[in-house]
């Protein structure tokens, strides 16, 4: 009997403070860092909506309040990898002064054109960072509500 196939449930969320995103720069172990969304796996039986609150804590130290889903973004990077990315977006409510997560070097702040120069770099971790950031900008999103979890 074959394997079961099983992609990566992931979460990322675009948080947006005057016109800056928050970004994590990650160390990787390749020649030099990426930046993404924070973002991350799901655990084990755990709620969508916990698990991305749970990886913005994680890896920026920030309390957020979720304001919309952006949708489920697919995605199948280099290596074959299939990702199950469930995208949202969010306020900064409060920085919490906590450790972050040991691969994060630090976060930023950072506008649109910097996130975009960083893609053409290729220094981003997913083409989905710029695409959810866009998806944000034009409106485009759900109310949290459609998740039935």
């Amino acid at each position: 009997m074959a394997a079961r196939w099983t992609p990566n449930a992931t979460v990322a969320c675009v948080v947006e403070r005057a016109g800056r995103y928050l970004i994590v720069e990650e160390d990787k172990g390749g020649p030099a860092t990426l930046f993404n969304q924070p973002a991350g796996h799901l655990e084990p039986h755990e709620r969508i909506i916990d698990g991305v609150q749970r990886e913005v804590r994680e890896e920026t130290a920030w309390r957020i309040l979720l304001t919309g889903y952006l949708g489920l973004y697919v995605h199948v990077a280099e290596d074959g990898t299939h990702f199950h990315s469930h995208g949202f977006e969010a306020a900064a409510l409060e920085h919490l002064n906590t450790p972050l997560d040991p691969d994060i070097v630090r976060t930023h702040w950072l506008t649109l054109e910097e996130i975009e120069q960083l893609e053409a770099m290729g220094r981003l971790r997913s083409p989905l960072v710029t695409r959810r950031i866009r998806d944000s900008l034009r409106g485009k999103r759900f109310p949290l509500d459609v998740i039935h979890d």
